[in-house]
């Protein structure tokens, strides 16, 4: 008897979302693991982050070589870790290169962040990016930069220099809708400046399991200082529910934004809509659904960066629905309305997020500095594992950033 296997990654990307894989490593690009995620899993871009590459650069024999050639060379450690990374992020380019071609510049698409330290120095970030736009010399590059009040000015003027860019750490509506502003002003300002507008692309980095996080723990807070048996019940029947809100909320701006007269001049002079890219969509609960933050934000026209673990786990049992975005908005503002009703603050839960978020990351930039620095003096005294000092310092930048 033959038995008829799903394909549930295909039925996904069928419903009009957009897979992608939240690692990088070399090891997954010398093995080949990336190209058979392309392949075999629907994959059609890479994000990275500063603990992403913390943890890659812990496996030591695959980056001896150049950290020996490095430290012969007297390269300091932060232009060696530009050389570290930009070695991976334009490798990860050449094999997603298909899924770019195929998808008109729209897929195929590899990130790799600005130094999350300059997130609130806009004109440095914008140095940064260019700089690393110039280093990986990849028309399917994503240059991150960080949804700060000062990353918004960053975001249009790289855009108007024609750098392709996808805006990370964006927690709140209000600040996504300035980030679609950023977006839109500054492709006005690329085709103004003579770029063509169909090779510019963007992604909206929309974080999802922090918020949820976040206000599950002011909720265990709210139940616990509860008066009654009703107020404690009704505060706990809230947890699990603000992130998919939150981001289905997003999807409504989004709507409304890409339908507009202005975005209509700019699509029709060949740009494409910045999507909403569902970020750290891991379970960070193990009381709920591992894929759960997939199977509630399908979209068309969304992109869902994953870590391996969840695409593999939405291969084996995600259900695919046409659209679980959409026809929930009404639901979504009663979940809202009842977090307040409880005494959740969300202005002040997207605030503390955003700042942890920019200091997550700057912590794990400097575990990546420390752990480059060591590998290079190891290089330099001739050691046989120049990488080992990477080890060391992998795991506490796991901790402090966690997965986009």
């Amino acid at each position: 008897m033959a038995y008829m296997t799903t394909d549930r990654l295909g039925e996904l990307t069928a419903a009009g979302v957009a897979i992608w894989l939240d690692d990088l490593s070399r090891v997954r690009l010398s093995s080949g693991g990336l190209d058979q995620l392309r392949r075999e899993k629907h994959v059609v871009g890479v994000t990275t982050n500063p603990t992403i590459f913390a943890k890659a650069l812990s496996d030591a024999d695959e980056y001896d070589w150049q950290l020996r050639d490095l430290a012969t060379r007297g390269i300091e450690v932060e232009e060696a870790v530009r050389m570290l990374t930009t070695y991976d992020v334009r490798w990860a380019c050449d094999v997603m290169r298909p899924a770019y071609d195929a998808s008109a510049g729209v897929d195929g698409r590899v990130s790799i962040e600005v130094d999350p330290r300059l997130a609130h120095e806009a004109r440095r970030t914008v140095a940064e990016a260019k700089a690393l736009w110039w280093l990986v010399d990849r028309p399917n590059l994503f240059i991150k930069i960080p949804a700060t009040e000062a990353g918004l000015p960053a975001i249009t003027a790289a855009l108007a220099e024609g750098i392709s860019v996808n805006v990370t750490l964006i927690f709140g509506l209000d600040r996504y809708s300035q980030v679609m502003e950023a977006f839109l002003a500054g492709l006005e300002q690329a085709r103004a400046n003579g770029h063509d507008l169909s090779k510019i692309g963007s992604v909206a980095s929309f974080f999802v399991s922090r918020v949820d996080t976040e206000v599950d723990k002011r909720l265990d807070r709210i139940a616990g200082e509860a008066s009654d048996s009703a107020g404690k019940e009704r505060a706990l029947g809230l947890k699990g529910r603000a992130a998919v809100a939150n981001a289905r909320l997003a999807y409504e701006r989004y709507s409304e934004v890409f339908s507009s007269d202005r975005w209509q001049a700019l699509a029709d002079a060949g740009a494409h809509p910045q999507r909403p890219l569902w970020a750290s969509t891991s379970t960070k609960n193990p009381d709920y659904r591992d894929v759960i933050y997939v199977e509630e934000l399908i979209a068309t026209g969304t992109v869902n960066t994953m870590p391996e673990s969840v695409i593999h786990a939405y291969a084996e049992h995600g259900e695919t629905r046409p659209d679980t975005v959409t026809g929930a908005y009404d639901d979504a503002r009663q979940v809202f309305a009842d977090l307040a009703s409880v005494g959740v603050d969300m202005a002040d839960v997207i605030d503390t997020l955003e700042r942890e978020g920019v200091e997550k990351f700057e912590a794990s930039w400097n575990e990546l500095l420390d752990g480059v620095r060591k590998s290079l003096a190891a290089a330099g005294q001739g050691t046989d594992s120049p990488g080992e000092a990477a080890r060391t310092n992998a795991d506490a930048a796991a901790r402090a950033g966690g997965n986009a």
